[in-house]
């Protein structure tokens, strides 16, 4: 069933009873506000779940604004329901496909890359959001910041110093970013953007809140360098695919979750060949053979 905590004063969590080992204990359903009220990410398509939501509101509270941080099946289905019985407008970035580069989508065309674990087809918000633009929900202001990376139309959403910050930044795992929706190179460049707000708490897509914004996104980023520099290592010492770098690099990960482990490391390679410092052979795929570049002389 879902659970309802109060997080702090004008805001509560209702948890989805949808656990797993990509969602953690379940996909956080935020209620922000009072008398007028925004929900962020409604969660997964389960009618329990929207009836949690619309049995959590209070005598004389209304959903005005149905909020998405990313259009993930965890994230964005039940949010078409939801509009339904209350009248509010789904708001998000744009549909699955918006933000995504122009290089990830040239890749990604041929359908060679993979990709495509768990995207929400389907999702059309009514109204698009545009990095840095606020919205009133009642005396309450919230506002979008594009933080593209784990999925190309991802926001976070800034609110009384805080962070509403999705699959982009939890305190209980690293973030799958997984090629064509998801892009490390954006992913990095996101870390920086999130960091430059200096939020004083940040209420994740999945699991507790992060306390500490900055040593959490320092240590994201800390992880992210020290995976590119096994690739970099690994590959140094021979050519190689990304089943023998997954298998070397995640040799401590429990198996059955070496396939989304090597989504990330795709990612990496990726990012490296667009930097030129690895080549791949017949190109950036996951089949192909890695081998780092040789400098010109």
């Amino acid at each position: 069933m879902s659970v309802l905590t109060r997080a702090e004063p004008g805001l509560r969590c209702l948890r989805a009873p949808n656990p797993g080992p990509l969602t953690g204990p379940g996909t956080n359903t935020y209620l922000l506000g009072k008398g007028d009220i925004a929900v962020i990410d409604p969660g997964p398509d389960q009618p329990a779940h929207l009836r949690a939501i619309l049995g959590a509101l209070r005598t004389g509270e209304q959903i005005t604004h149905i909020l998405i941080t990313h259009s993930h099946r965890d994230h964005s289905p039940l949010a078409r329901g939801l509009a339904v019985e209350t009248g509010a407008p789904v708001l998000a970035f744009g549909d699955s496909r918006a933000g995504r580069s122009a290089h990830m989508d040239a890749l990604g065309e041929d359908g060679r890359l993979g990709g495509g674990e768990g995207v929400d087809e389907s999702f059309a918000p009514d109204r698009r959001l545009a990095d840095g633009e606020s919205v009133h929900v009642g005396d309450e202001t919230v506002t979008a910041l594009w933080t593209p990376g784990h999925f190309g139309n991802h926001l976070c959403y800034l609110w009384r110093g805080a962070a509403f910050s999705g699959d982009h930044v939890m305190d209980w795992a690293s973030t799958l970013v997984s090629p064509p929706d998801g892009d490390l190179t954006a992913f990095m460049r996101s870390l920086d953007r999130l960091e430059a707000q200096a939020p004083r708490k940040l209420y994740p897509g999945h699991g507790a809140p992060v306390t500490d914004p900055a040593a959490r996104i320092g240590a994201l980023r800390a992880h992210r360098l020290a995976r590119e520099s096994a690739i970099r290592n690994l590959l140094a010492q021979r050519p190689a695919t990304i089943a023998a770098l997954t298998a070397e690099i995640y040799a401590d990960t429990p198996p059955h979750l070496h396939g989304a482990a090597s989504r990330n490391v795709l990612a990496h390679l990726i990012d490296l060949h667009t930097r030129g410092l690895v080549e791949a052979d017949p190109g950036p795929y996951p089949d192909a053979l890695y081998h780092l570049r040789t400098p010109a002389t």
